[in-house]
């Protein structure tokens, strides 16, 4: 009797590991790997469409402070009616003329300290500030992809061992229930086997639950369906130590790059306020016709004059946009300094980050490794009544606790690559080698960094760029 049971009992485990295998789902012929999903972010992100045109109204910064140094011209029209009471001893007049001014009316500045050579120079300053935080933004977009994919790889990966564990643990009650029927275990057993196959169920739902969770999020992140997964990637070039993190990310950080142009950009505030404080000149020249609605009288004249001002009291706004500008610089400077100690420590808690990963991933494998050898010895011993059904489920729980371990470290150790990878400033899709058309930010700025006017080629290219756009 007791033979036969274990005779039957070994049956139903071989059974119980084909239909285990037989229950992985095989992966079609296509999948999306993460670079797909690097591209599909980068091409579908509307928070880069959203930075990419707040960098195009900075770029139209620099083209709005180079019309400060061109001249302007205006036509202007003008209806007027003058009263005028005249007394001339007892002799009272009135006259209530009215005219007609149509003409052209002239002004460039010809001196002003350099203020606005000063404020274009800024304001090219903080182009180049906006396009590194457009590089940061891509970084967030390209990470948050990452961690979509990696997201759907655990949970796919999950189902499977949850899945192949429902499979078991259904091998193990009919086991159960067939030692039962000849005596060698008891309704406890079979109990214990009944919740165990319940227990793996609900697990196996919460994973397929978390599974759509995690594809939601990565339909947000990339724009489109995951499908199924290519598998783990390999792992980006790392650096070979801390230090060595550290000072690429000193260097390439579009974060630090950012602050040191917007520091650049205030300094240049700074000396644009104090040139307000001193004289500009200006030409001004006006041509046009005067017409009399009351005759056929008409004058036609012009003037040119040259204008010289400088500022004597203005109630102490001038001082104070000066000393506004210099508060402003200098919390400017401090924030500099924060990030960089902020991305300092970025790079150094991404680094220690990734070793114990690295590490977890080690052990991880090694108690997959001794938990599979703990279980096919104690499967094998109750199958000879050495080890009773609890036995053989607490040895199966502790498979499936490392198996669902041992995948969790390593998409953290992926996940902590590419983390790094960031704190550095390298993610990017140049620097990943994305198929993708890099954005280019000089095209639109050397399109209006001369601000053309409207009827020149230049704004006509512009007009067909915006329609690329999709822009008005």
């Amino acid at each position: 009797m007791r033979g036969t049971a274990g005779k039957r009992l070994a049956k139903a485990f071989a059974l119980a590991a084909v239909v285990a295998v037989s229950a992985l789902p095989e992966r079609p012929a296509w999948a999306d790997n993460i670079t797909d999903a690097f591209i599909g972010a980068y091409n579908t992100s509307g928070l880069l469409e959203q930075n990419r045109a707040l960098l195009r109204a900075a770029d139209e910064d620099v083209a709005i402070a180079l019309s400060a140094l061109r001249p302007i011209i205006n036509w202007s029209v003008r209806i007027s009616e003058d009263y005028t009471k005249r007394r001339v001893g007892t002799l009272v007049t009135t006259t209530r003329p009215t005219n007609f001014f149509s003409g052209l009316t002239l002004s460039q500045l010809i001196y002003d300290g350099g203020a606005s050579v000063l404020g274009k120079q800024s304001a090219q300053e903080t182009v180049l500030a906006t396009r590194q935080s457009l590089v940061d933004i891509e970084q967030q977009v390209l990470i948050r992809a990452a961690n979509a994919y990696l997201g759907v790889l655990l949970q796919e990966e999950t189902v499977n061992i949850r899945q192949n564990n429902v499979s078991v643990s259904a091998e193990e009650l009919r086991a159960s229930q067939d030692r039962f029927e000849v005596g060698e275990v008891t309704r406890t057993d079979v109990a214990l086997s009944e919740a165990q196959l319940a227990s793996s169920q609900a697990d196996l739902a919460v994973a397929r639950g978390n599974l759509s969770i995690a594809q939601a999020e990565y339909v947000n992140a990339v724009g489109k369906d995951s499908g199924r997964t290519a598998g783990q990637p390999s792992l980006p070039n790392l650096p070979r130590s801390e230090a060595e993190a550290i000072g690429l990310a000193q260097r390439n950080h579009p974060a630090i790059l950012s602050a040191q142009h917007q520091v650049r950009a205030l300094d240049l505030i700074v000396e644009q306020q104090r040139a307000n404080l001193g004289p500009n000149v200006s030409l001004n020249a006006d041509a046009g016709v005067t017409e009399s609605f009351d005759n056929d009288d008409y004058i036609n004249d012009a003037t040119v004059s040259l204008n010289f001002n400088q500022p004597i009291y203005s109630g102490g706004g001038l001082a104070a946009a000066v000393r506004r500008a210099m508060a402003t610089r200098d919390a400017s400077r401090a924030n500099l300094l924060n990030v960089q100690k902020d991305i300092t420590q970025g790079v150094a808690d991404r680094y220690a980050a990734f070793q114990a990963a690295t590490a977890s991933l080690r052990a991880s494998t090694e108690r997959v490794r001794a938990s599979q050898v703990a279980f096919d010895g104690i499967r094998e011993e109750a199958t000879l009544g050495a080890r009773t059904t609890l036995d053989v489920l607490n040895a199966q729980q502790d498979l499936l606790d490392a198996q669902l371990a041992e995948v969790a470290s390593r998409t953290e150790r992926s996940r902590a690559a590419y983390e790094l990878l960031q704190a550095q400033g390298l993610l990017t899709a140049e620097r990943l080698g994305l198929a993708v058309q890099i954005y280019d930010p000089t095209l639109y700025y050397n399109l209006v960094k001369k601000a053309p006017s409207q009827v020149s080629k230049q704004s006509r290219d512009l007009d067909r760029v915006l329609k690329a756009l999709r822009r008005d």
